[in-house]
Protein backbone atom coordinates (compact mmCIF):
# COMPACT_ATOMS: atom_id res chain seq x y z
CA UNK A 1 0.00 0.00 0.00
CA UNK A 2 0.95 3.59 -0.94
CA UNK A 3 0.71 6.08 2.19
CA UNK A 4 1.55 9.69 2.45
CA UNK A 5 1.35 10.84 6.14
CA UNK A 6 0.88 14.11 6.45
CA UNK A 7 1.99 15.39 9.84
CA UNK A 8 1.91 19.53 9.42
CA UNK A 9 4.11 19.82 12.93
CA UNK A 10 7.12 17.14 11.71
CA UNK A 11 6.83 15.96 15.43
CA UNK A 12 9.15 13.19 16.94
CA UNK A 13 7.04 10.18 18.24
CA UNK A 14 4.79 10.15 14.33
CA UNK A 15 8.36 9.28 12.88
CA UNK A 16 8.04 5.87 14.33
CA UNK A 17 4.82 5.10 12.83
CA UNK A 18 5.96 5.50 9.59
CA UNK A 19 8.60 3.46 10.26
CA UNK A 20 6.83 0.75 11.68
CA UNK A 21 4.34 1.25 8.72
CA UNK A 22 7.16 0.97 6.14
CA UNK A 23 8.69 -2.29 8.29
CA UNK A 24 5.36 -3.90 7.51
CA UNK A 25 6.20 -3.58 3.95
CA UNK A 26 4.41 -0.26 2.99
CA UNK A 27 5.69 2.40 1.14
CA UNK A 28 5.10 5.43 3.01
CA UNK A 29 6.12 9.11 2.41
CA UNK A 30 6.12 11.13 5.77
CA UNK A 31 5.63 14.66 4.60
CA UNK A 32 5.69 17.54 6.98
CA UNK A 33 6.02 21.79 7.03
CA UNK A 34 9.27 22.62 7.08
CA UNK A 35 8.35 26.55 7.77
CA UNK A 36 6.82 26.18 11.12
CA UNK A 37 8.51 27.25 14.66
CA UNK A 38 8.48 24.33 16.21
CA UNK A 39 10.93 21.70 17.42
CA UNK A 40 10.80 19.20 15.25
CA UNK A 41 11.82 15.10 15.03
CA UNK A 42 14.84 13.52 13.38
CA UNK A 43 12.90 13.66 9.86
CA UNK A 44 15.56 11.56 8.25
CA UNK A 45 16.14 8.07 6.98
CA UNK A 46 18.28 5.97 9.22
CA UNK A 47 20.74 2.95 8.01
CA UNK A 48 18.12 0.53 9.24
CA UNK A 49 15.23 1.88 7.91
CA UNK A 50 12.97 -0.21 5.40
CA UNK A 51 13.58 0.92 1.62
CA UNK A 52 10.08 1.83 1.42
CA UNK A 53 10.01 5.11 3.78
CA UNK A 54 10.70 8.27 2.53
CA UNK A 55 10.59 12.11 4.09
CA UNK A 56 9.78 15.09 2.47
CA UNK A 57 9.89 18.69 3.78
CA UNK A 58 7.10 21.23 2.67
CA UNK A 59 8.82 24.54 2.76
CA UNK A 60 7.71 28.29 1.83
CA UNK A 61 9.66 31.10 1.36
CA UNK A 62 9.40 32.25 4.96
CA UNK A 63 8.06 30.97 8.24
CA UNK A 64 4.41 30.97 8.89
CA UNK A 65 3.22 34.06 10.90
CA UNK A 66 0.66 32.09 13.61
CA UNK A 67 0.28 35.40 14.86
CA UNK A 68 -0.49 37.48 11.55
CA UNK A 69 -3.85 36.07 11.00
CA UNK A 70 -3.84 37.76 7.32
CA UNK A 71 -0.42 36.52 6.40
CA UNK A 72 -0.89 33.10 8.17
CA UNK A 73 -3.92 32.80 6.22
CA UNK A 74 -2.29 33.53 2.71
CA UNK A 75 0.60 31.31 3.82
CA UNK A 76 -1.91 28.25 4.73
CA UNK A 77 -3.45 28.83 1.38
CA UNK A 78 -0.43 28.15 -0.40
CA UNK A 79 0.85 25.42 1.60
CA UNK A 80 -2.23 23.76 1.12
CA UNK A 81 -1.55 24.50 -2.60
CA UNK A 82 1.88 22.60 -2.44
CA UNK A 83 0.06 19.51 -0.40
CA UNK A 84 -2.19 19.26 -3.09
CA UNK A 85 0.34 18.73 -5.76
CA UNK A 86 2.25 16.47 -3.94
CA UNK A 87 -0.50 14.14 -3.98
CA UNK A 88 -1.08 14.88 -7.40
CA UNK A 89 2.66 13.74 -8.15
CA UNK A 90 2.64 10.42 -5.26
CA UNK A 91 -1.13 8.92 -5.97
CA UNK A 92 -0.99 7.31 -2.60
CA UNK A 93 -3.51 4.73 -2.01
CA UNK A 94 -4.25 5.97 1.43
CA UNK A 95 -3.70 9.62 3.13
CA UNK A 96 -3.30 10.12 6.68
CA UNK A 97 -3.18 13.86 7.78
CA UNK A 98 -2.09 14.72 11.50
CA UNK A 99 -1.65 18.24 13.37
CA UNK A 100 -3.14 19.83 10.20
CA UNK A 101 -4.88 23.52 10.34
CA UNK A 102 -8.43 23.61 9.37
CA UNK A 103 -8.04 25.16 5.82
CA UNK A 104 -5.09 23.06 4.64
CA UNK A 105 -7.09 19.99 5.97
CA UNK A 106 -9.84 20.93 3.93
CA UNK A 107 -8.41 21.39 0.92
CA UNK A 108 -6.22 17.99 1.13
CA UNK A 109 -9.74 16.46 1.85
CA UNK A 110 -11.49 17.67 -1.21
CA UNK A 111 -7.89 16.50 -3.07
CA UNK A 112 -8.29 13.25 -1.97
CA UNK A 113 -11.94 13.16 -2.63
CA UNK A 114 -11.67 13.80 -6.61
CA UNK A 115 -9.20 11.22 -6.47
CA UNK A 116 -10.70 8.59 -4.86
CA UNK A 117 -7.39 8.61 -1.94
CA UNK A 118 -8.60 6.79 1.19
CA UNK A 119 -8.72 9.24 3.90
CA UNK A 120 -7.72 9.10 7.48
CA UNK A 121 -8.02 12.77 9.53
CA UNK A 122 -6.04 12.24 12.70
CA UNK A 123 -7.17 14.70 14.95
CA UNK A 124 -4.43 16.14 17.65
CA UNK A 125 -6.33 19.12 17.82
CA UNK A 126 -9.59 20.72 17.29
CA UNK A 127 -7.98 23.59 15.16
CA UNK A 128 -11.86 25.25 14.79
CA UNK A 129 -12.69 24.93 18.36
CA UNK A 130 -9.83 26.17 19.58
CA UNK A 131 -9.51 29.63 17.04
CA UNK A 132 -12.99 29.78 18.62
CA UNK A 133 -12.08 30.39 21.88
CA UNK A 134 -8.89 31.80 21.42
CA UNK A 135 -10.00 34.34 18.84
CA UNK A 136 -12.98 35.38 20.28
CA UNK A 137 -11.49 36.63 23.04
CA UNK A 138 -8.43 38.60 21.30
CA UNK A 139 -10.78 39.46 18.62
CA UNK A 140 -14.51 39.89 19.80
CA UNK A 141 -16.08 39.95 16.72
CA UNK A 142 -14.13 38.95 13.83
CA UNK A 143 -12.28 36.17 15.60
CA UNK A 144 -15.93 34.35 16.86
CA UNK A 145 -16.72 35.00 12.86
CA UNK A 146 -13.23 33.22 12.28
CA UNK A 147 -13.38 30.12 14.60
CA UNK A 148 -16.95 29.43 13.29
CA UNK A 149 -15.79 29.04 9.64
CA UNK A 150 -12.91 26.73 10.56
CA UNK A 151 -14.93 24.73 12.87
CA UNK A 152 -17.31 24.13 9.77
CA UNK A 153 -14.12 23.37 7.81
CA UNK A 154 -13.06 21.16 10.13
CA UNK A 155 -16.89 19.58 10.53
CA UNK A 156 -16.93 19.18 6.70
CA UNK A 157 -12.94 17.27 6.48
CA UNK A 158 -14.83 14.33 9.53
CA UNK A 159 -17.35 14.39 7.60
CA UNK A 160 -15.72 13.67 4.05
CA UNK A 161 -13.37 11.17 5.78
CA UNK A 162 -13.16 6.94 5.47
CA UNK A 163 -11.91 7.06 8.98
CA UNK A 164 -11.16 9.29 11.94
CA UNK A 165 -8.19 8.92 14.46
CA UNK A 166 -8.97 10.58 17.83
CA UNK A 167 -6.46 11.18 20.71
CA UNK A 168 -8.42 11.03 23.57
CA UNK A 169 -12.16 10.18 24.62
CA UNK A 170 -13.37 13.86 25.20
CA UNK A 171 -13.08 14.98 21.53
CA UNK A 172 -16.12 12.53 20.80
CA UNK A 173 -18.41 15.00 22.69
CA UNK A 174 -17.42 17.33 19.90
CA UNK A 175 -17.54 14.64 16.88
CA UNK A 176 -20.56 13.24 18.07
CA UNK A 177 -21.95 16.92 18.30
CA UNK A 178 -21.34 17.12 14.28
CA UNK A 179 -23.02 14.08 13.41
CA UNK A 180 -19.92 11.71 13.11
CA UNK A 181 -20.53 8.24 13.60
CA UNK A 182 -18.95 6.49 16.26
CA UNK A 183 -17.88 3.44 14.09
CA UNK A 184 -15.95 6.06 12.00
CA UNK A 185 -13.53 6.81 14.89
CA UNK A 186 -11.16 5.23 16.84
CA UNK A 187 -9.37 6.44 20.00
CA UNK A 188 -5.37 5.81 20.28
CA UNK A 189 -3.55 8.07 22.45
CA UNK A 190 -0.87 9.66 21.42
CA UNK A 191 2.85 8.70 22.71
CA UNK A 192 6.62 9.40 22.67
CA UNK A 193 9.21 8.10 20.71
CA UNK A 194 10.82 6.29 23.75
CA UNK A 195 13.66 4.67 22.03
CA UNK A 196 14.57 8.00 20.90
CA UNK A 197 14.56 9.33 24.49
CA UNK A 198 16.46 7.60 26.97
CA UNK A 199 16.64 9.16 30.50
CA UNK A 200 20.13 11.32 30.72
CA UNK A 201 22.31 12.22 34.08
CA UNK A 202 21.64 15.76 34.85
CA UNK A 203 25.52 16.48 34.53
CA UNK A 204 25.94 16.33 30.47
CA UNK A 205 27.60 19.01 27.98
CA UNK A 206 24.29 20.74 27.28
CA UNK A 207 24.10 21.48 31.05
CA UNK A 208 27.28 22.22 31.13
CA UNK A 209 28.24 24.31 28.18
CA UNK A 210 25.36 26.45 30.20
CA UNK A 211 26.61 26.34 33.79
CA UNK A 212 23.07 24.60 34.77
CA UNK A 213 24.88 20.92 36.45
CA UNK A 214 24.60 22.65 39.75
CA UNK A 215 21.94 24.42 39.80
CA UNK A 216 18.45 23.18 40.60
CA UNK A 217 16.16 23.52 36.78
CA UNK A 218 13.00 24.17 35.94
CA UNK A 219 13.03 23.27 32.46
CA UNK A 220 9.88 23.50 29.74
CA UNK A 221 11.00 22.42 26.61
CA UNK A 222 8.58 23.24 23.64
CA UNK A 223 6.01 25.55 21.87
CA UNK A 224 4.60 28.99 23.87
CA UNK A 225 1.85 29.62 21.54
CA UNK A 226 -1.68 30.89 21.98
CA UNK A 227 -2.91 28.38 24.37
CA UNK A 228 -0.04 28.62 26.91
CA UNK A 229 0.43 31.43 29.47
CA UNK A 230 3.99 32.58 30.03
CA UNK A 231 3.44 35.04 33.11
CA UNK A 232 3.18 31.13 34.78
CA UNK A 233 6.63 30.71 34.24
CA UNK A 234 7.14 34.23 35.10
CA UNK A 235 5.84 33.52 38.54
CA UNK A 236 8.02 30.44 39.06
CA UNK A 237 11.11 33.03 38.39
CA UNK A 238 9.95 35.71 40.63
CA UNK A 239 8.85 33.18 43.41
CA UNK A 240 13.06 31.75 43.40
CA UNK A 241 14.31 34.83 42.77
CA UNK A 242 16.38 34.84 46.03
CA UNK A 243 17.88 31.23 46.08
CA UNK A 244 20.75 30.94 43.55
CA UNK A 245 20.66 27.65 42.78
CA UNK A 246 17.37 27.67 41.24
CA UNK A 247 16.90 27.96 37.31
CA UNK A 248 13.64 28.44 35.17
CA UNK A 249 14.95 27.62 32.25
CA UNK A 250 12.92 27.51 28.82
CA UNK A 251 13.76 26.09 25.59
CA UNK A 252 11.41 27.66 22.97
CA UNK A 253 11.15 30.22 20.30
CA UNK A 254 8.13 32.58 18.79
CA UNK A 255 6.32 35.53 20.58
CA UNK A 256 5.62 33.39 23.75
CA UNK A 257 9.21 33.11 24.24
CA UNK A 258 9.99 36.60 23.35
CA UNK A 259 7.81 37.75 26.02
CA UNK A 260 9.20 35.67 28.67
CA UNK A 261 12.43 37.00 28.15
CA UNK A 262 11.34 40.64 27.80
CA UNK A 263 9.18 39.94 31.32
CA UNK A 264 12.36 38.14 33.08
CA UNK A 265 14.71 41.58 32.08
CA UNK A 266 12.17 44.16 33.19
CA UNK A 267 11.75 42.16 36.39
CA UNK A 268 15.55 42.01 36.31
CA UNK A 269 15.29 37.97 36.54
CA UNK A 270 18.52 36.97 35.95
CA UNK A 271 17.27 33.22 37.17
CA UNK A 272 15.12 33.05 34.46
CA UNK A 273 17.15 31.62 30.75
CA UNK A 274 14.98 31.44 27.27
CA UNK A 275 16.97 29.54 25.16
CA UNK A 276 16.57 28.39 21.46
CA UNK A 277 15.08 25.31 20.04
CA UNK A 278 17.90 22.13 20.16
CA UNK A 279 18.07 19.74 17.68
CA UNK A 280 16.00 16.52 18.63
CA UNK A 281 19.05 14.27 19.27
CA UNK A 282 20.05 17.11 22.12
CA UNK A 283 16.17 16.74 23.66
CA UNK A 284 17.57 14.15 26.16
CA UNK A 285 20.15 16.08 27.61
CA UNK A 286 18.07 19.21 27.80
CA UNK A 287 15.62 17.16 29.64
CA UNK A 288 18.05 15.74 31.89
CA UNK A 289 19.61 18.70 32.51
CA UNK A 290 15.76 19.32 34.59
CA UNK A 291 15.09 18.67 38.08
CA UNK A 292 11.81 19.12 37.36
CA UNK A 293 9.60 19.37 33.44
CA UNK A 294 7.46 22.13 33.14
CA UNK A 295 4.36 22.05 31.31
CA UNK A 296 1.60 24.41 30.63
CA UNK A 297 -1.86 24.76 29.14
CA UNK A 298 -4.50 27.45 29.05
CA UNK A 299 -7.80 26.68 30.91
CA UNK A 300 -10.05 27.13 27.74
CA UNK A 301 -7.39 24.89 25.72
CA UNK A 302 -7.93 22.05 28.26
CA UNK A 303 -11.01 20.83 25.95
CA UNK A 304 -8.92 21.09 22.37
CA UNK A 305 -5.57 19.97 23.15
CA UNK A 306 -3.15 17.41 25.13
CA UNK A 307 -0.01 18.91 25.28
CA UNK A 308 2.17 15.97 23.64
CA UNK A 309 5.48 17.38 25.33
CA UNK A 310 4.35 15.56 28.99
CA UNK A 311 4.53 12.24 27.24
CA UNK A 312 8.21 13.36 26.10
CA UNK A 313 8.44 14.00 29.46
CA UNK A 314 7.35 11.15 30.96
CA UNK A 315 10.64 9.05 29.23
CA UNK A 316 13.17 11.45 31.26
CA UNK A 317 12.87 9.88 34.48
CA UNK A 318 12.55 13.70 35.90
CA UNK A 319 9.11 14.88 37.51
CA UNK A 320 6.58 16.96 35.97
CA UNK A 321 5.00 19.82 36.93
CA UNK A 322 1.53 20.44 35.12
CA UNK A 323 -0.05 24.14 35.36
CA UNK A 324 -3.14 22.36 33.48
CA UNK A 325 -6.72 22.24 33.67
CA UNK A 326 -7.24 19.13 35.78
CA UNK A 327 -9.38 17.53 33.18
CA UNK A 328 -7.13 17.53 30.52
CA UNK A 329 -6.04 13.91 29.55
CA UNK A 330 -2.42 15.26 29.99
CA UNK A 331 -3.23 15.70 34.13
CA UNK A 332 -5.31 12.83 34.23
CA UNK A 333 -1.85 10.69 32.49
CA UNK A 334 0.36 12.58 34.92
CA UNK A 335 -1.84 11.42 38.35
CA UNK A 336 -2.84 8.20 36.74
CA UNK A 337 0.60 7.29 36.42
CA UNK A 338 1.71 8.80 40.04
CA UNK A 339 4.32 11.27 37.60
CA UNK A 340 3.71 14.61 39.07
CA UNK A 341 1.61 17.18 40.77
CA UNK A 342 -0.91 19.34 39.04
CA UNK A 343 -2.38 22.70 39.47
CA UNK A 344 -5.13 24.69 37.65
CA UNK A 345 -3.18 27.09 35.21
CA UNK A 346 -6.04 30.00 36.76
CA UNK A 347 -4.40 28.93 40.40
CA UNK A 348 -1.17 30.40 40.28
CA UNK A 349 -0.32 30.39 44.07
CA UNK A 350 -0.63 26.27 44.02
CA UNK A 351 1.19 26.29 40.26
CA UNK A 352 3.83 27.30 42.72
CA UNK A 353 3.15 25.67 45.82
CA UNK A 354 3.66 22.28 44.05
CA UNK A 355 6.83 23.66 42.42
CA UNK A 356 8.34 24.61 45.92
CA UNK A 357 7.09 21.05 46.99
CA UNK A 358 9.09 19.36 44.25
CA UNK A 359 11.89 21.69 44.94
CA UNK A 360 12.39 20.72 48.92
CA UNK A 361 11.33 16.93 48.63
CA UNK A 362 14.43 14.91 46.42
CA UNK A 363 13.21 11.68 47.55
CA UNK A 364 9.09 12.74 46.05
CA UNK A 365 11.41 13.61 42.90
CA UNK A 366 12.73 10.24 42.43
CA UNK A 367 9.81 8.67 42.86
CA UNK A 368 7.76 10.15 40.47
CA UNK A 369 10.29 10.11 37.85
CA UNK A 370 10.50 6.44 38.17
CA UNK A 371 6.64 6.25 37.69
CA UNK A 372 6.73 8.00 34.82
CA UNK A 373 9.76 6.30 32.64
CA UNK A 374 7.96 3.29 34.44
CA UNK A 375 4.19 4.02 32.52
CA UNK A 376 6.28 5.51 29.43
CA UNK A 377 7.38 2.10 28.65
CA UNK A 378 4.42 0.35 29.51
CA UNK A 379 2.46 2.48 27.26
CA UNK A 380 4.69 3.80 24.15
CA UNK A 381 5.23 0.67 22.38
CA UNK A 382 5.13 1.83 18.70
CA UNK A 383 4.53 -2.21 17.53
CA UNK A 384 1.38 -1.95 19.20
CA UNK A 385 0.22 1.32 17.54
CA UNK A 386 1.22 0.63 14.02
CA UNK A 387 -0.38 -2.70 14.33
CA UNK A 388 -3.57 -1.03 14.98
CA UNK A 389 -3.21 1.62 12.45
CA UNK A 390 -2.58 -0.76 10.10
CA UNK A 391 -6.04 -2.54 10.82
CA UNK A 392 -7.57 1.29 10.35
CA UNK A 393 -5.51 1.56 6.75
CA UNK A 394 -6.59 -1.84 6.07
CA UNK A 395 -10.48 -1.22 6.38
CA UNK A 396 -10.49 2.20 4.56
CA UNK A 397 -8.66 1.01 1.79
CA UNK A 398 -11.14 -2.25 1.09
CA UNK A 399 -13.90 0.31 1.82
CA UNK A 400 -12.56 2.35 -0.80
Amino acid sequence: MRILLHDFGGYAFIVPLSRGLAGMGHEVLHAYCGSVQTPQGLLQRRDDDAPGLRFQALRLGEQIRKQALVKRWKQERQYAAMLSDLVRQTAPDVVISADTPSQIQARLVKQCRRAGIAFVSWVQDLYGLAAYQILSRKLPFIGAALGRHYMRLDRRCLRDSDAVVLITEAFREMTTLWGIADGLTTVIPNWAAIEELPPCPKDNDWARERGLDDKFCFVYSGTLAMKHNPELLLKLGLRFRGRPYVRVVVVSEGPGADWLREAASRHGLENVLVLPFEPFERLPSVLGAADVLVSILEPEAGGFSVPSKVLTYLCASRPLLLGVPPSNLAAQTVVAASAGLVAAPTDPGAFVSAAERLLADPALRRQLGRNGRRYAEGNFQIGRITERFSTILGSVKKAA
